[in-house]
């Protein structure tokens, strides 16, 4: 079975209005080119600079991706929008609509980018954002889609357990950092599609951002075998778009069938001393 994936690399900034219409413009644009199965990334329509304020409510952005789905007869992800959550604070939850306008899985990123890099960069993702604790997988016509978010793709038993529970594709939608994009991002996407012989989506935000935050671009798509098919420039915006074989998927696992080599063990602190 084929069909056309999209991903489509924005750059938010701190007008949501101005974030809807940039991703309603490029949505059907990659409907345009075929696409089936349209991807947008982390924080899609709106970035604001840490700690100024609640960020404005996506209801009306989501509203708007449901009636492209069901108008263009596509799915959508939207890569995440931060909802209201416990103890004032948000959840950057990703959401999946069919072709219907229904929202049909909607998965709340679990870990959280609580980071300070060598050159003095720091985030504190935690200070606002409530954790999720719920993996999320969702069927589509073409396949199950285990659904993560950004700093998610530094966790492989997360995405051990979405193929082990059946993922074919894994979505990674992100807002990922030039210093650590730079350093891995491209590594750990393929590393993740090679080791499930999964198909990876990573939509990805590009360029500068309100708080002196700049995102890495470079969205991608990733085969099972690990090959990128389709890959962004890092700082514009646009859609890649490429042709998903579904047979690959069976054909990587048949080749290397890790997924059936997984064994229980157990890990001794005095291993090092038996011998």
């Amino acid at each position: 079975m084929e069909f056309i994936a999209a991903c489509i690399q924005l750059n938010a900034q701190d007008d949501i209005n101005a974030g809807m219409e940039m991703a309603q413009q490029y949505v059907r644009e990659a409907v345009s080119k075929g696409a089936n199965f349209i991807t947008l990334p982390e924080n899609a329509f709106y970035m604001q600079e840490p700690g100024k304020g609640a960020p404005p409510s996506p209801d009306a952005a989501i509203a708007l991706c449901s009636a492209l789905a069901r108008e263009l007869k596509i799915w959508l992800l939207i890569g995440s929008v931060q909802m209201p959550a416990a103890e004032n604070k948000s959840c950057n939850r990703s959401l999946l609509i069919d072709d219907q306008g229904n929202i049909v899985a909607h998965y709340d990123k679990i870990h959280l980018f609580d980071v300070t890099l060598k050159n003095g960069e720091h985030y504190h993702e935690s200070a606002r954002i409530a954790g999720g604790d719920k993996a999320v997988i969702a069927q589509m016509p073409w396949g199950k889609l285990g659904m993560t978010v950004c700093y998610d793709v530094r966790f492989p038993h997360l995405y051990r357990t979405l193929a082990q529970a059946g993922a074919d594709f894994l979505s990674v939608p992100a807002a990922f950092t030039v210093t650590t994009g730079t350093a891995h991002w491209h590594v750990l996407l393929r590393t993740r599609a090679i080791e499930n012989g999964c198909y990876v989506f990573a939509p990805a935000q590009c360029g500068s951002h309100p708080g002196n935050r700049h995102t890495y671009g470079h969205s991608l798509i990733v085969a099972p075998w690990g090959e990128i098919i389709a890959e962004a420039s890092a700082d514009k915006t646009g859609i890649i778009t490429a042709t998903i074989d579904t047979d690959k998927i069976a054909e990587a696992r048949a080749m290397i069938p890790s997924l059936k080599h997984d064994r229980v063990f157990t890990l001794s602190a005095s291993a090092l001393n038996t011998w």
